[in-house]
């Protein structure tokens, strides 16, 4: 898959007259989505594609590698458990693919240039003195993230890396720590609810209000998997009728506020400063969604 490739099946725009999504509030969850532009154009920026093409990789092992990276190199099995929500045969050959053609330190060191020169090249006329405000505010919650990585397997590999030098840098290397712990936390809320790794998918696609099997589709989940999901849903209660039912959206709601709960302690030390904070990483978010370089489409934004 090229970047124009890519581009066509991610970054292009949403099809015209679907509804909005549901969009979750509170403060913890506005930072999240603010942020995640930010925190994933590591993933979709064209620099960063291009710092991982010219090690061999395409995006979806570049995707997988630059993730497990930071973990060290862990056997695919433990990979698939970190991961979580994508088909466990995926996820286990992209990354024998990855490590047969890059190192994890060259895969490290591009995923970072990526990222900065990702960031540069949309935002590089933001003031200095205002990205490292910003990350001061942040490193204020990355401090309580690390200081405890017990079941968060992404964020403890993230910590254990030096911090970038690099402002935008910075940035980044924060929001995705915050943005791993983020999903760590999810991941374990669905587990204790019972759900399997394509349910958590099929539960938010629910609950959000994508089409039908739009979502969990693109982690290459097979429909007869995706059928039994849903059947073993249904003779739960959670689903009825193609909706989740009354018990399925307050048991997401649950998880939801579960992992609300769990961030809210970790961005408390950022206090007064969160709502200047979340306008300002949106604001930037909105301008790197402009220039092409993350998913337009709110749905994806919100559920990622």
């Amino acid at each position: 898959m090229d970047y124009d490739e890519l581009s066509a099946a991610f970054l292009a725009e949403p099809s015209a007259g679907r509804p909005a999504p549901r969009i979750p509030t509170g403060a913890a969850r506005s930072l999240r989505d603010a942020a995640e532009p930010l925190a994933t154009i590591g993933f979709w920026g064209k620099p960063a594609y291009a710092a991982m093409e010219a090690l061999g990789l395409e995006f979806l092992t570049g995707y997988v590698w630059g993730r497990t990276a930071p973990m060290g190199e862990p056997t695919p099995p433990v990979v698939v458990a970190a991961f979580g929500v994508f088909e466990p045969g995926l996820i286990a050959s992209l990354y024998d693919q990855a490590r047969g053609i890059a190192s994890r330190e060259d895969v490290l060191a591009a995923r970072e240039k990526g990222a900065v020169d990702s960031l540069h090249e949309v935002l590089g006329d933001v003031p200095t003195g205002e990205v490292e405000t910003a990350v001061a505010q942040l490193r204020r919650a990355t401090d309580v993230a690390v200081a405890d990585v017990t079941g968060r397997p992404l964020v403890a590999g993230l910590a254990s890396l030096e911090w970038p030098t690099d402002p935008w840098g910075q940035l980044w290397h924060a929001l995705n720590i915050l943005r791993e712990y983020r999903g760590d936390t999810h991941q374990a809320a669905n587990v204790a609810a019972g759900l399997s790794g394509v349910q958590m998918n099929l539960v938010t696609e629910y609950w959000i209000g994508w089409e039908p099997r739009a979502y969990a589709g693109t982690r290459a989940w097979a429909p007869e998997v995706m059928d039994a999901a849903d059947a073993d849903l249904r003779e739960r209660g959670w689903l009825a009728d193609g909706e989740l039912t009354g018990t399925g959206r307050a048991e997401r709601d649950r998880i939801e506020q579960v992992t609300d709960e769990a961030m809210t302690r970790v961005l408390a030390p950022i206090s007064d400063d969160i709502e200047a904070l979340t306008a300002q990483l949106d604001g930037w978010s909105n301008r790197i969604v402009a220039a092409g370089a993350a998913p337009s489409d709110p749905y994806k934004r919100v559920s990622g």
